[in-house]
């Protein structure tokens, strides 16, 4: 006798897209989703002073009639729905990296993308680039992490394979490293210290142009990574299944390594050097749901933008009246966790 799966199928496009969905899944992603409103609901309330959340929910809705307007709506929202946008983008550029190299250690970090965005703006700022405005760091950060990919797909040849993607990112990912260190050595103190700060990964003064930057990235990048899903699921299986269930290997590689480096370059552009949240926020998905990359995607956004949204809140009131960096508190997580996953998987 055989018990009706508690599974919800989506098929698009006459069949070609299809998503299974358990139960579980939804549940989780739901539960996922309600606890990111209400951090949310507490990071608009919290601050160098604190607003009860009524006073919050009507500097909301009735902006008019409300004393802390402007603070909820161009300090704390802002800063809210940036953290939300970059951790999910880094969370997901992190699980099909997973996914691509068949990895459990991959991040942006490991094949260059955070090293090449960072390389970017330390020299745009070293060279004066601050002159130009600082809506140009973005963009010189997103340039430096496209021109990894393209370095990254010219040196792997014919085919992009995941041995190679390993060993290529981690040289790429070591010289840019000494790169980016012998610019802030060269530059004075004062661009230095800028330069830092932005490396560490930070959230602060984030401004609504910013996030209206990053948005279509998330929105265009996180929908077609749940449209991926079922060739990461292919490519999990080993090339040979892979070619056999008719997926395009090198095809799907490089459209999945693409993405990657769309969703965190354009992420680090806006939020900084990040570290470790594309190495957490997929591991902790996959305790959640134990099923495939369709339930894993939005799961690992979710998480994602958790992570941040609450290691910015840690940093803005840990040390107050003193607003630390974010990243500095992902780091403090991420790197025992690390140590954790090469322990586990030695």
């Amino acid at each position: 006798m055989t018990t009706p799966r508690a599974d919800l199928v989506w098929r698009a496009a006459g069949g070609r897209l299809s998503l299974r969905l358990d139960r579980r899944s939804l549940a989780v992603t739901l539960l996922l989703a309600l606890a990111l409103v209400a951090s949310a609901g507490i990071s608009l309330s919290l601050g160098s002073q604190a607003t009860p959340p009524a006073a919050v929910l009507e500097a909301l809705l009735f902006p008019g009639h409300s004393d802390i307007a402007l603070i909820v709506h161009e300090i704390r929202l802002p800063r809210v729905l940036l953290g939300i946008l970059v951790g999910a983008c880094l969370g997901v550029a992190g699980l099909l990296l997973q996914g691509l190299v068949r990895n459990p250690l991959a991040s942006p970090d490991v094949i260059g993308i955070t090293g090449g965005a960072s390389l970017a703006a330390v020299s745009f700022l070293a060279l004066g680039g601050a002159a130009l405005g600082e809506a140009w760091l973005p963009v010189a950060a997103l340039g430096g992490a496209a021109l990894v990919a393209l370095a990254i797909i010219a040196l792997s040849g014919r085919g992009v394979t995941p041995a190679r993607l390993v060993l290529i990112g981690i040289g790429l990912a070591a010289a840019l490293g000494a790169a980016t260190t012998l610019v802030l050595v060269l530059a004075a103190d004062t661009t230095a210290m800028q330069a830092y700060v932005w490396l560490t990964g930070s959230l602060y003064a984030a401004q609504w142009r910013e996030v209206a930057a990053l948005a279509p990235w998330a929105l265009l990048g996180l929908p077609l990574a749940l449209g991926l899903a079922r060739r990461l699921d292919a490519l999990a299986l080993g090339d040979d299944l892979a070619t056999g269930l008719g997926t395009a290997v090198r095809g799907s590689r490089l459209a999945l390594l693409l993405l990657a480096v769309a969703l965190a370059g354009s992420a680090v552009a806006f939020a900084g050097g990040l570290s470790f949240i594309g190495l957490l926020a997929p591991h902790i998905a996959r305790r959640l749901v134990a099923r495939g990359h369709a339930a894993l995607v939005p799961v690992t956004a979710l998480v994602g933008a958790l992570i941040l949204l609450h290691a910015d809140l840690l940093g803005r009131l840990a040390f107050l009246p003193r607003d630390l960096p974010a990243g500095i508190f992902v780091a403090g997580i991420g790197a025992p966790f690390f140590v954790y996953l090469l322990h586990r998987w030695r």
